[in-house]
């Protein structure tokens, strides 16, 4: 069955590509094996030196990718643009620090030598939804290529272009055959591919739903794996907060990528003294926001990606004002072509509404208020998920303290939670688990393993064998 590329602004058809076969597959994985063994042993600066120009790809097609990323999925030009330029500054990250964060480390013991080596692991599967379809699979890449695994690309059904423009971009830096290899493969062959004895762990950014599924077989076929699943972050605004500022943040942190974002804020935790201003002045940001043609530099706004995600964000809009929340602004689906929304902020919501207790991935905020800080944190850790959070507050060692107490892998004080390759990412409870980006992250998918060489030199306790 052939994989279409529908434009999410006109619901025409872009283009249709025939899947992979599975023989094709099956060659792609041998191929993987082949070119791990040659890949993990060049250099971090050989390998370095591909990422750099991997980079410099990117940079040079910046505009060419940006409009595929549009094309398919509806992003602003100038978002997909900024899209493609954040993958270009991971890789230039990865090549220049990778060496030092996966160094070998001493380590004390009654060995004549001890330390702790850092070897690569193998072919990692990588499963890659739609909505940042380029950066969410460079975050991954560039640091597992750079550790001296090979990555194989499962891509979201609606981004057949985006998938092999990727690969596109690592052939033409000069990456090794089966180095990198993207796969036009539906979401029920995933799971054999996992079990492959050829694949050696996997990793996902998805919804809850796709993280149950790759999780369990990853468990199954006992292989390590990073799961970057949905989320509900909270924004909290506290009663000492710069209310202006917290307010024009907030209007980009929900509406960035028509709200299609795991990490974008969500549910809106004011505090009752300063919740009338910030409502006002939130409204009003998000009433000017400019929607419509994804291709015009001028546009804020783009459609959602498919039909069925605006209706069913449109579903739980309806729901929530049913069960008594008030529109403030927007409020309905845009009449005509495409897939659009109206930047909308709902008022009155309470944890029983859906727009609360579920994942809104589309431009509604959901605002409620609350009674100082002891109950915001309450409320904002009131949710299955625990991606990340945002804390606006004048007293930064509240802001510290109260990050303490809130269940999310991200706390941001008086700022919009963001990713960036210096720092580790990745969600708690149903937000999945492992972390991608920093040292941390290019530790994931290698053997930490221990290197010790006798004879026994130290005096102190015998080891004893298990």
């Amino acid at each position: 069955m052939p994989m279409e590329a529908v434009n999410p602004a006109t619901g025409e058809l872009i283009a249709s590509y025939e899947e992979t076969t599975d023989a094709e597959v099956d060659a792609a994985l041998d191929a993987a094996v082949e070119a791990f063994d040659g890949w993990r042993r060049r250099s971090f600066g050989e390998r370095a030196a591909l990422l750099t120009a991997a980079a410099a790809t990117l940079r040079d097609r910046r505009r060419a990718y940006a409009e595929v990323i549009t094309g398919e999925m509806g992003k602003p030009i100038t978002q997909a643009e900024a899209e493609v330029e954040k993958c270009a500054w991971v890789c230039d990250f990865y090549a220049e620090n990778a060496g030092a964060m996966l160094c070998p480390e001493p380590i004390a013991s009654d060995a004549t030598e001890s330390h702790v080596a850092f070897p690569p692991l193998g072919p990692v599967l990588a499963v890659m939804p739609w909505n940042f379809p380029f950066w969410q699979l460079f975050r991954f890449a560039a640091p597992a290529l750079m550790a001296g695994n090979v990555a194989i690309l499962k891509h979201a059904g609606n981004v057949p272009g985006c998938a092999l423009a990727i690969e596109d971009a690592f052939t033409a830096a000069g990456l090794p055959t089966g180095v990198f290899r993207t796969l036009l493969v539906g979401s029920d062959r995933v799971a054999g591919m996992i079990a492959d004895p050829r694949v050696a762990a996997v990793t996902l950014t998805g919804s809850e739903a796709a993280g149950v599924s790759v999780g369990g077989a990853a468990g199954s076929a006992i292989k390590p794996a990073v799961l970057e699943l949905g989320g509900s972050d909270p924004y909290i605004v506290l009663a000492d907060a710069d209310v202006a500022e917290a307010a024009a943040v907030a209007v980009t942190a929900r509406n960035q990528n028509a709200g299609q974002s795991c990490i974008a804020a969500k549910r809106f935790i004011v505090d009752s003294a300063v919740a009338e201003e910030f409502v006002a002045r939130f409204a009003e940001g998000v009433a000017a926001l400019s929607m419509g043609d994804p291709m015009d530099p001028e546009t804020q706004v783009g459609p959602m990606a498919r039909g069925d995600l605006r209706d069913a964000l449109a579903a739980q809009v309806s729901a929530s004002i049913a069960a008594g929340a008030a529109v403030r602004t927007g409020g309905w689906a845009e009449p005509g072509p495409g897939f659009y929304y109206a930047p909308t902020v709902l008022t009155g919501v309470t944890a029983a509404m859906p727009a609360w207790r579920e994942e809104t991935f589309g431009p509604v905020a959901a605002v409620a208020t609350c009674d100082g800080a002891d109950q915001a944190v309450a409320l904002a850790n009131d949710t299955p998920f625990g991606l990340g959070a945002s804390l606006w507050t004048a007293d930064i060692e509240l802001g510290r303290r109260l990050a303490s107490e809130i269940q999310a892998g991200s706390v941001f004080i008086n700022g919009m939670v963001a990713s960036d390759p210096r720092l580790p990412f990745g969600g708690v409870k149903r937000s999945g688990y492992g972390r991608e980006l920093s040292g941390f992250g290019i530790r994931e998918f290698v053997n930490v393993q221990t290197v010790w060489v006798g004879p026994r030199r130290s005096p102190g306790p015998v080891a004893q064998a298990e």
